[in-house]
């Protein structure tokens, strides 16, 4: 990306940013949480030791509910498998446990009749269910020798093809957080295949963050003219920042995926082999999420590139709502429109020094309000509410998923409450119903 100007806009995030002080235009009422209520799907058995991370909740056609998410840290140390998986038959009011497994970040998904749950433990892993979830095969590595990363981040289904992106980690020094050496990759396989199979899988190209950037190893990324990143870096180290924080090289990771179904759009590709990957990114600062693109070509392999504008400059960074913390974008055919599921940041310009101490990590890690945006293009996103909030600095509401469940969006957060160890660390895993949710749409 030598002498690439990074491409973006501007001035779209206010109405994200004031969500806090909007009024709703025909009441005059200030906004209020739409699914603060919630049914807890899981519990730290010990906060300070046992987080809980990563939900992922499925809606199968009959109407079944599915759910996952995953223990850490003393739990996996004491030899149990940590990540575990639930159905719900009355829509989300109940939940029965099914199985548990050793897989991290994992996701649920349907292909043709079969239920899946991908996730990696170092390796790719997956299991399989042809009872709608309730019995599961034994996990199965997909790859080896590898390592792997990802969240529940969405699933794109086309053409009779199943599409999703896992990060694979490239073994670098790296002695911090090493999202720098994340390379999102697209996955395909086709929908009535077994996916439990290395072989009905087709891998992009990689395309690894700490190649885009001229100078990122010398410390000196060479990003100019929109403060990336916020803070100094130290590579391969962490920068410290004062008041016991650091600041991780810059990054990537998480990654949804969708295509441009507009004709209209200049990112639309009318062949139907373009799929664009919209992730988290880690900057330090606020409103950026970074862009690739994966490309299907005719021999069947797929490339992963950089994403141009019309005056052939690259896009690695654009504005986007809750972009540098772990979002979840869905896509409803009834409406045309994506939908975003995301954090809010309220003050990431408060300097370090004056955070309260059970305020985690950096000013722009904030974790405690849930809200849903939706846009018509991927780039200009319309604020549609606050999901739910936490009271506190330790009562996140977060890293969230989501599914289509008629009417109403359903819900699963990666939460905490009083209890939680921080905001990060959390306790429970919640699930919510956001209901009428087209009714949003303005």
């Amino acid at each position: 990306m030598k002498n690439t100007t990074l491409i973006f806009r501007i001035g779209l995030l206010a109405c994200s940013a004031l969500a806090a002080s909007a009024h709703d235009a025909a009441g005059g009422r200030p906004v209020r949480p739409l699914a603060q209520q919630h049914v807890v799907l899981d519990r730290s058995p010990h906060p300070p030791s046992v987080p809980l991370y990563t939900p992922s909740i499925l809606r199968l056609p009959e109407g079944r509910l599915v759910a996952a998410c995953e223990r850490g840290r003393a739990w996996r140390k004491l030899g149990n498998p940590w990540a575990r998986i639930y159905t719900s038959d009355d829509g989300g009011q109940s939940w029965a446990f099914r199985t548990a497994a050793r897989i991290s970040h994992g996701r649920l998904f349907q292909a043709g009749n079969a239920l899946y749950y991908l996730g990696h433990d170092g390796d790719l892993q997956i299991m399989r269910s042809d009872d709608r979830g309730e019995t599961w095969t034994r996990q199965a590595a997909l790859t080896s020798g590898q390592q792997w990363h990802q969240s529940a981040c969405n699933v794109w289904h086309a053409k009779g093809n199943v599409y999703l992106v896992m990060e694979r980690s490239r073994k670098e020094i790296v002695k911090s957080w090493g999202v720098g050496s994340l390379a999102p990759v697209l996955m395909r396989a086709k929908e009535t295949d077994d996916l439990s199979k290395i072989e009905s899988w087709t891998f992009a190209s990689e395309l690894f963050f700490g190649d885009l950037v001229p100078g990122y190893k010398e410390n000196k990324p060479q990003l100019t003219g929109f403060g990336v990143p916020f803070f100094s870096q130290a590579y391969p180290e962490a920068k410290d920042i004062g008041n016991h924080r650091k600041m991780a090289p810059i990054g990537w990771l998480e990654a949804n995926v969708v295509q441009i179904t507009d004709p209209n759009h200049y990112w639309h590709d009318p062949t139907h082999c373009t799929f664009h990957l919209f992730m988290r990114a880690h900057t330090g600062g606020t409103g950026y999420a970074a862009l690739a693109k994966v490309v299907e070509n005719k021999d069947g392999t797929m490339t992963t590139s950089l994403v141009t504008v019309p005056s052939g400059q690259a896009m690695l960074f654009l504005p986007f709502p809750g972009g540098q913390m772990r979002f979840h974008v869905l896509y409803d055919e009834k409406t045309k429109l994506y939908w975003l599921l995301g954090s809010q940041a309220t003050d990431s310009m408060s300097r370090v020094e004056t955070l309260h101490p059970d305020r985690y990590d950096l000013p722009n890690n904030e974790r405690h309000r849930l809200v849903l945006h939706f846009s018509k293009n991927m780039v200009d996103w319309c604020f549609a509410g606050l999901v739910a909030a936490g009271a506190g600095y330790k009562e996140s509401r977060h890293y969230a998923a989501m599914d289509i469940d008629g009417d109403d969006l359903v819900i699963l957060s990666r939460s905490g409450d009083e209890n939680a160890r921080t905001a990060h660390d959390g306790n429970l895993i919640t699930f919510h119903r956001v209901r009428n949710f087209r009714d949003l749409v303005y």
